[in-house]
């Protein structure tokens, strides 16, 4: 193992594989089906309220993503959403709970380069069910030495995470898409935090980059993590 690094956490949803694009497509499917009550943009930010509410008693996910969705078509109709409307929302939570999984480039490659040298453990949040389904069909999952599925990702969750499996924050790392749940409390902890961003993020994943130190580092791509790694040992 490199001297200074041995321990790697990886998230799963738009790390690994592709996620965000699926909640954005159902959005849309929401948006059409309101529209005679409510413009997109109207419909977009009384969701985004609902899922602020929501996160802390439905957790993240797609099914407190469907929840939401519902309870917002309520309000926006003024209680007179029609039935068919919220068949149509659980239907669109369905779809997206029986989607194939679709590895994002390089993953599987990076994951192998990194696997020999290094503990890596995935660190994901969401729905248990739901994040089980999803290693399984992506086949990543005897890759790592390690799997957590947490509610939430604080200094906390990091520093007991890779105490356990690790050698503790100071000699890990964790990548990752968000910059609100991978980076900075990854940092926070004592760890580097790795930023490797896929398209805009969700807002609630939203946050300034940590500023004035040294263990925050940019990525453009995930092929470039194995230089990062190298140089840091």
């Amino acid at each position: 193992m490199t001297a200074n690094l041995t321990t790697i956490g990886f998230d799963a949803d738009d790390t690994l594989w592709h996620n965000e694009r699926f909640f954005r497509l159902t959005q849309e499917r929401f948006a059409a089906l309101l529209a005679d009550y409510a413009p997109p943009a109207q419909l977009e930010a009384r969701l985004l309220e609902a899922e602020r509410r929501n996160v802390g008693h439905y957790g993240f996910g797609i099914k407190g993503f469907v929840l939401s969705m519902i309870e917002t078509a309520i309000e926006v109709t003024e209680e007179r959403v029609p039935a068919a409307v919220i068949g149509e929302l659980m239907a669109a939570g369905r779809e997206m709970l029986r989607h194939p999984i679709e590895l994002l480039p390089h993953a599987r490659e990076v994951i192998g380069m990194l696997a020999p040298d290094h503990r890596l453990v995935l660190i994901t949040k969401g729905d248990l069910l739901d994040q089980e389904r999803k290693l399984a069909q992506s086949g990543l999952g005897e890759m790592f030495d390690w799997v957590e599925i947490v509610s939430h990702k604080t200094p906390e969750t990091y520093a007991r995470v890779f105490a356990r499996h690790g050698d503790g924050p100071a000699r890990a790392m964790m990548v990752g898409d968000s910059m609100r749940s991978d980076v900075v409390p990854a940092i926070a902890a004592g760890g580097w935090g790795v930023h490797v961003p896929q398209g805009p993020a969700w807002a609630l994943e939203q946050a300034d980059p940590p500023a004035d130190t040294s263990r925050f580092v940019a990525l453009p791509s995930l092929a470039d993590l194995p230089e990062l790694v190298r140089g840091i040992g």
